[in-house]
């Protein structure tokens, strides 16, 4: 992988042993695939911060600019199902759109979740895309409190 985040072979627990920023994310890996990890004071910066990591997993974000806003929606029965929706909404934008995200604003009321993700149109070029995410999985589902905040986090097929 092209990031300077944290990888092992297995998920890190929840509560990790390192210190660490108060919302971030990170990638673990899981076989061929790739686990996106997002966590924050709120659940709903640990989704956007995990869209940040979905993003991270196609091209560095360093590389995505935000000069057009989207609005995503999407609803579940439960946390879990509503952060693999939340996921594909952004697979499907970026698919359907043909753009890359770096920034995302969420708001979670309930199990609805409504966010602006800001980005720009792919140009593979300058871009160079590293690989295309197909879609989130229920593998190494996990929406919880965690540390005085949130985590959530899931394997994504790529």
């Amino acid at each position: 992988m092209r990031d300077k985040h944290r990888m092992s072979g297995t998920p890190a627990p929840l509560t990790p042993p390192w210190p660490r920023p108060p919302s971030g994310w990170e990638h673990f890996e899981h076989g061929a695939d790739v686990g996106v990890r997002g966590w924050a004071p709120s659940l709903a910066e640990a989704f956007a911060q995990a869209g940040r990591a979905l993003t991270a997993v196609v091209v560095p974000l360093d590389r995505v600019r935000p000069v057009t806003a989207v609005t995503l929606t999407c609803r579940a029965a439960d946390d879990e199902s509503l952060f693999v929706a939340w996921l594909n909404a952004i697979v499907h934008a970026m698919a359907a759109r043909r753009m890359l995200f770096c920034d995302f604003a969420v708001t979670v009321a309930g199990h609805r979740l409504r966010a602006r993700a800001r980005g720009e149109a792919l140009e593979p070029s300058r871009h160079e895309p590293a690989v295309e995410v197909k879609g989130a999985t229920f593998t190494a589902l996990r929406v919880a409190p965690s540390a005085g905040g949130w985590v959530a986090q899931a394997v994504v097929d790529v």
